[in-house]
């Protein structure tokens, strides 16, 4: 597509950094850059399914669920060591292979935090500020629905939806247009009851709508 300047240096410092995230959970990215006055990015070939398209044939048996759920969070705990969130983390947004693995894509809305080991003068620009609420609503976490800056702990709270998802079958936030989904994600109260026992207290500390009360680490939702 036609880039304006701004445009292009934000997609290409951001497509930069995740091209950095070597990890075997994180899609791989080769090249970025511009031609004839048009974005492109080079990336690995995965082939398999969507996770949100494994989960349209039914619920996963709990034991696979958790797999899953252990091998995305890995990959966000590498996108986080680098000082880079996710900010739009979905089933949609995660890619099972045929051979089983798990792969997150699409880090097209990643923000650098200031003072990472990735970020530079050069990646401290352009950042997109309080009051634009990016990512898809039924995912997003209380902070940023509101607009406000967000941090790692926004992935965590997506993490904690889409496990939640991973368990019980079926989505935790569906209103019937965008302003219902949005009051769900602000106000509606979290069945755990809907999940195995052993995976209430995890998705209970993801799920804090008070991101200073949330799980701090999602290193620690994989221990």
């Amino acid at each position: 597509t036609e880039a304006d300047p701004a445009t292009h240096v934000r997609f290409e410092q951001e497509a930069r950094a995740t091209s950095a995230l070597d990890h075997p959970n994180i899609l791989a990215i080769f090249d970025v850059g511009l031609h004839d006055q048009a974005l492109y990015l080079v990336e690995e070939l995965v082939d398999g399914a969507t996770l949100r398209e494994v989960l349209s044939h039914g619920p996963l048996p709990a034991r696979k669920a958790v797999e899953y759920a252990r091998a995305v969070a890995q990959g966000l705990a590498a996108a986080h060591a680098r000082g880079i969130i996710h900010r739009d983390l979905k089933p949609e947004n995660v890619m099972i292979t045929r051979d089983d693995r798990v792969k997150i894509l699409d880090f097209g809305l990643a923000k650098l935090l200031h003072g990472s080991p990735a970020s530079d003068t050069s990646t401290q620009t352009q950042q997109t500020g309080p009051g634009t609420v990016l990512g898809t609503v039924a995912y997003m976490s209380p902070e940023q629905a509101k607009g406000k800056s967000v941090d790692k702990r926004a992935d965590i709270w997506a993490f904690g939806v889409v496990l939640w998802e991973l368990l019980a079958g079926e989505r935790l936030f569906k209103g019937e247009d965008v302003a219902d989904t949005l009051a769900q994600v602000l106000t509606k109260e979290v069945d755990l009851a809907r999940v195995p026992a052993q995976g209430r207290k995890l998705i209970g500390e993801c799920l804090q709508r008070d991101a200073k009360a949330r799980l701090r680490d999602i290193g620690d939702a994989r221990r």
